[in-house]
């Protein structure tokens, strides 16, 4: 394209982020690695004062006046408390309008039109403000491959498998190429949702079928973890950018380690030590701790858990003195995944997790609660062949020691770390700067800023 017939270059974009779980901070991330590769553009990053306040409170004001911060209601009456589900459904009602004005109020104290709107996948209907805007949509999935694959084919799932009947759970996923090893109950709950007229189960048909006329969509994940899928991935969407992982593009600061969680596996030799984290948004019921708790102890394997909450409360009484473990209520999870003391992860299967486990060459034991993560789970075990899931997805004490034994003390295990170590090399080289996710984020500043970097 010659000077004369190109776009006019972006010197503001908005980015919508979705205030709930572990959304809204790899978005900032993604957008800050974003301002420092194009210095000229700034960003009004929009989101409830509640997740603005939590996930720009790690660096402060640094360089906020190019990422500045622009806070969006919440939909909530004032002094409102209610379940995390109906927070999250009362905030997406309106949540487009909210948007709009929070976007006129930054475009007004920036002094500059929005040229670009990047936002989290779930919000479909940002789509249709670039179109009236006349503006690029760019939009982050934050999750696997595999589960953006099958929002997007919903409606093909729905006609093959009948929702009203149980044994239909167990029917083959093999009509879709790549799913052969997984079954209908391996899929989010809002693909076979009763009713698609749900507030969640809505939002995600309704992006399954926006998605495709998005400028870009982008994924925290590299194109050589899961090939067959993003095969069709690429073949479905524009610009469909592997972008990840996050945990290693390029290796974030080393945050602060309060707890001596690091110095601490310093202390103990390869492969030794079981690291525990739920995430921060759901945790196992009380039995299913104590089931943990009591196994733990009975395989006599050290053990780092980073447990959100109150651990005496929660927690089986005297664990600690009865065993060789560290309970923190907050550990730096990247490095400790890297750290060559760790030898399994006992996660829920967030894909943050998944990839942060890949990226240290760790293999999984897995316990899921929601959402994608039996899916993510399911690739773990069946696909990668790099983890386990606890028998019946839930907690129970020999479910946990016969995990153990095979992750740490069988051949099979020895099979696991053999395969992640491959995924983890392969990782390690699409972060490089010739790498794929490198090239995929020098293509993506090109469509954000409509600058055409060369190779």
């Amino acid at each position: 394209m010659s000077a004369s017939n190109r776009q006019p270059t972006t010197k503001h974009v908005a980015v919508l982020a979705f205030p709930f779980g572990t959304h809204a901070g790899p978005l900032l991330r993604l957008v800050r690695k974003l301002s420092d590769a194009a210095p000229d553009v700034r960003f009004s990053f929009l989101s409830t004062p509640k997740s603005n306040d939590s996930v720009f409170s790690d660096r402060g004001s640094i360089g906020d006046d190019r990422v500045k911060r622009f806070d969006v209601g919440d939909g909530l009456p004032e002094g409102h408390v209610g379940k995390q589900m109906e927070v999250m459904e009362r905030f997406l009602e309106g949540a487009a309008e909210r948007f709009r004005k929070g976007m006129e109020t930054a475009a007004r104290e920036m002094g500059e039109e929005i040229g670009c709107l990047i936002s989290d996948a779930f919000y479909w209907f940002v789509g249709e403000m670039a179109e009236e805007m006349k503006v690029e949509w760019v939009a982050f999935w934050t999750s696997g491959p595999r589960p953006l694959l099958v929002h997007l084919c919903t409606d093909l799932i729905r006609e093959r498998i009948d929702i009203k009947s149980c044994e239909s759970r167990e029917k083959s996923l093999e009509f879709l190429p790549g799913f052969s090893k997984m079954r209908a109950a391996d899929l989010p709950g809002e693909v076979l949702s009763p009713s698609l007229d749900s507030p969640f189960p809505n939002l995600l048909h309704k992006m399954g079928h926006h998605l495709p006329k998005a400028t870009s969509v982008l994924i925290n994940s590299f194109e050589e973890l899961d090939s067959q899928i993003h095969n069709q991935l690429n073949s479905t969407l524009r610009n469909y950018l592997n972008i990840g992982p996050f945990s290693i593009l390029p290796l974030p600061p080393r945050p602060s380690d309060d707890h001596a969680c690091l110095p601490w596996l310093d202390n103990h030799p390869p492969n030794s030590v079981v690291y525990i984290s739920f995430g921060g948004f759901l945790s196992p019921p009380p039995h299913e701790l104590a089931a943990l708790a009591e196994a733990l102890q009975e395989f006599e394997i050290p053990f780092l858990w980073s447990f959100r909450g109150n651990a005496e409360e929660n927690l089986p009484k005297g664990l600690l003195e009865r065993s060789r473990g560290k309970i923190v209520p907050w550990a730096p999870q990247v490095q400790i995944l890297m750290h060559s003391s760790v030898g399994a992860f006992v996660t829920h299967g967030g894909w943050n997790s998944v990839l942060e486990s890949v990226g240290g060459g760790v293999p999984m034991i897995g316990r899921p609660f929601l959402g994608d993560q039996r899916m993510n789970l399911k690739t773990v075990e069946n696909v990668w062949g790099i983890g386990v899931g606890l028998e019946g997805g839930v907690v129970s004490k020999n479910g946990v020691l016969k995990a153990l034994g095979k992750v740490l003390g069988s051949e099979e295990g020895k099979l696991m770390r053999e395969k992640v170590g491959i995924l983890q090399g392969l990782a390690h080289k699409a972060a490089e700067s010739t790498g794929s996710s490198s090239r995929n984020f020098t293509r993506l500043v090109e469509i954000v800023t409509k600058i055409n970097l060369g190779n």
